[in-house]
């Protein structure tokens, strides 16, 4: 909830003005930040992720390649994000579409929530930066790795670190730039960029 002051602008006469009052605002939708009133409310500790998952850097990089011919919506508006669900034996799982990044994630976790998913073994892919609400709905998902096409601010690298998140970005098709826990991704298997620790 932010504030709002109304102001009366006259040319004559005084001016009378209500004080600050909270905007109401009907079903938010986003990051979930939205109407936090502290940083100490917006900066939880995340959830612990356990995971014992291993990508190769061919692995990963071949599930991102997979996410942008899924997006059927995107194909049409070239105007939406995504966020994709990756099991090595089950290949892309879910892929889920939205105007808004937060919105997307939010859809594809209760879309792999819904399936026969292991959350622990999959990656998480993503077309947007990576910020610490993205991190933590991760984390809350219990989600091993994230790998996304732009770069993760430094709350969220700060934030993936101490949930115990890989954090692979700045993916491209010759590879990518890992941020936190580089012990999931595995020793490559072809002679290229492949990965680089920041």
């Amino acid at each position: 909830m932010g504030l709002s002051q109304p102001l009366c602008l006259i040319q004559n006469g005084p001016c009378i003005a209500g004080g600050p009052r909270r905007r109401a605002m009907a079903g938010p939708t986003g990051c979930g930040l939205c109407g936090v009133e502290s940083l100490s409310e917006a900066i939880k500790p995340a959830a612990q992720v356990t995971s014992q998952a291993r990508f190769t850097p061919a692995e990963l990089l071949a599930a991102m390649a997979l996410l942008g011919p899924a997006q059927a919506l995107n194909h049409e508006t070239r105007a939406v994000h995504a966020a994709g669900y990756f099991e090595p034996e089950r290949g892309l799982m879910a892929v889920c579409e939205d105007v808004g990044r937060h919105n997307a994630l939010d859809k594809l976790v209760g879309t792999v929530l819904s399936r026969d998913a292991t959350p622990a073994k999959g990656l998480l892919l993503l077309t947007s930066r990576v910020s610490i609400e993205m991190v933590q709905k991760a984390a809350v998902l219990g989600v091993g790795v994230i790998a996304a096409v732009s770069a993760p601010t430094s709350l969220a690298i700060r934030t993936a670190e101490a949930a115990g998140i890989t954090l692979a970005a700045i993916v491209r098709a010759d590879g990518f730039e890992l941020f936190t826990h580089p012990g999931r991704i595995v020793a490559p298997d072809e002679p290229s960029r492949q990965s680089h620790v920041a």
